[in-house]
């Protein structure tokens, strides 16, 4: 009898694994059908394949300007790196970028040689894995050093040409990805870098006479491929736009290919590279930005206005061409690739990032899967759209609305903002920002030591670095704008309050002084501009079909 009872368990039991097997397969199937069909539209397969049209406002691209060799900020970068190296250099997953500070510095010279020529490839290529981190400052090492012997020994060279530099030939790895049974095509920083470097070893090794077909990159595709890839970018724009910190990891690839390449992809390497400067240039303030950015989202709690990555690479280029008194505070190691490649910024970009020579309103469209970044400028304020994060992958970050003066604020906490209801950034839509006004559902931050000069009916007026700053908020809608600086600031103030004394009105609708009606829905879904119409005329709202760079500028770059 005991007998039959443990038969019919061990049936039963055998019979309820079969199904949750049987279950367990074709949740995989499904899983993996779902993913095989969704993952070729995901944003980060299909950029560059979308063209978002460049819009009305031109990329500068006229260069006249003389640039100095070297400068005294980036002299105190390189040393400051190489001095703080403290025990045994390694060719490890960031010991290029030490070795390469040592070089720079003129220190150490035997031992970097040593390492180098004891060193062997670490890893592979690609997302997880990042030897291509390492390639990419092995390629601007090779080009900046390798005819410098008294540096980069002969032996050196030959070491890391042919043993250190693995991806060699015409065979690019950027499609598939080693990440299981999905064939995904790898992030655009780990893709520029691999297929960068690629070109640039076949290039040097076709140059030094080899004349085998596998490293003429005519001959052998590569030159075709990554031009085709660079071209998408100029279509579409950056996919890991202002990250945090791939973006910097981007504009190195860029700079190696764009100062140390020939041909086409040397020209379309400048042309993605002015364009990502002039962005900078419209989206700054003396250098200080604090925009939207796709990858990484854990870097979302970042307050510091210099955290992003360019950031550190604007200053190299501001003190080449003159600027004194910088300092770098963040991404060293980004500054220093400045001094160590060729590019320079258009006049133009240099020009606007060091002043705004008038006010100018511009929107930048990343596409349906990204966040836009909308600017109103002019001399010596900037307000920048905190953006949405409406993307599947979750890579967006939207920020607070923020106004820059030129106060010195160096931290977000310095600056007049609107922040969103609660923490979780991925529920706002901080993309209501128009010609010197700026919106949002959610109060208003105002900064200590900012002391109203006219309280009236609810708004608050501040005068603070010769701009005249009006605030209206309460605890789920808030809005500021920047008056005239000339007039009765008083008569001005009252004028703003008639127009605008209706408070529920208030919540949808702005009206300028002897100027424009501005309508606008703080509830709007992430994919709309939370601008509505101006003067009854309605505006285009789908900011995911937005092209490259359209607005308004007091004068045309040239």
């Amino acid at each position: 009898m005991d007998g039959r009872k443990t038969r019919t368990r061990q049936v039963r039991t055998h019979k309820v694994l079969k199904r949750v097997a049987v279950l367990g397969c074709l949740l995989f199937v499904v899983s993996y059908s779902v993913a095989w069909l969704g993952v070729p539209k995901l944003s980060m397969m299909t950029h560059g394949e979308v063209d978002l049209n460049f819009g009305n406002v031109p990329v500068p691209s006229e260069r006249t300007r003389e640039w100095a060799g070297r400068s005294a900020m980036l002299d105190s970068v390189v040393a400051g790196l190489a001095g703080r190296q403290r025990g045994r250099l390694e060719f490890g997953t960031k010991g290029v970028d030490h070795l390469l500070c040592q070089l720079a510095a003129g220190r150490n010279v035997e031992a970097v040689n040593q390492v180098l020529q004891e060193a062997q490839p670490w890893g592979k290529v690609g997302s997880g894995h990042d030897y291509d981190f390492a390639l990419c400052g092995l390629t601007v090492m090779l080009y900046h050093f390798g005819e410098r012997p008294e540096l980069l020994y002969p032996e050196t060279v030959d070491h890391i040409v042919w043993t250190l530099m693995t991806e060699k030939g015409g065979e690019q790895a950027e499609n598939p990805d080693a990440r299981g049974l999905l064939s995904m095509r790898d992030t655009e920083n780990h893709v520029l870098m691999t297929e960068g470097s690629r070109f640039l070893t076949n290039q040097w090794i076709a140059e030094s006479g080899n004349k085998d077909p596998e490293y003429d990159n005519t001959r052998n595709g590569q030159e075709a491929w990554l031009l085709g890839y660079l071209k998408g970018l100029e279509r579409a724009g950056i996919h890991e736009y202002n990250s945090i910190p791939y973006e910097g990891y981007t504009l190195r690839a860029l700079l190696n290919l764009a100062s140390f390449g020939k041909g086409p992809v040397a020209e379309s390497s400048r042309r993605i590279l002015d364009r990502m400067t002039w962005d900078f240039a419209l989206g700054s303030l003396s250098l200080r930005r604090y925009a939207p950015f796709r990858r990484q989202p854990g870097r979302a709690g970042e307050t510091r206005l210099d955290c992003h990555y360019q950031t550190a690479m604007m200053k190299g280029w501001m003190s080449l061409a003159g600027v004194e008194g910088l300092e770098v505070r963040n991404a060293e190691r980004h500054a220093m690739w400045v001094g160590l490649t060729g590019y320079r910024p258009p006049d133009v970009v240099v020009d606007w990032a060091l002043s705004k020579p008038g006010d100018y309103f511009v929107r930048i469209g990343h596409g349906g899967d990204g966040s836009p970044e909308i600017y109103s400028g002019g001399p010596g304020y900037l307000i920048s759209a905190g953006g949405e994060a409406g993307d599947l992958l979750r890579y967006c970050v939207a920020r607070p609305t923020t106004l820059m003066l030129e106060d010195g604020a160096d931290e977000l906490k310095q600056l007049l903002h609107l922040s969103g209801l609660g923490s979780d950034y991925r529920r706002w839509n901080h993309t209501g920002v128009h010609r010197r006004f700026a919106v949002a559902a959610g109060p208003v931050w105002v900064p200590d030591g900012w002391s109203p000069v006219i309280k009236r009916d609810g708004w608050l007026f501040y005068e603070r670095a010769g701009k005249r700053i009006a605030v209206f908020s309460t605890g789920q809608f808030g809005l500021f704008c920047l008056m005239r600086e000339e007039g009765d600031f008083a008569g001005e103030a009252a004028r703003l309050v008639a127009e605008n004394g209706d408070a529920e009105e208030l919540k949808r609708v702005f009206r300028w002084p002897d100027g424009p009606v501005l309508s606008y829905d703080v509830a709007a879904k992430k994919s709309e501009w939370v601008m509505v119409s101006v003067d009854g005329n309605a505006l285009d709202r789908a900011h995911g079909k937005w092209p490259l760079m359209q607005g308004e500028l007091p004068a045309e770059p040239q």
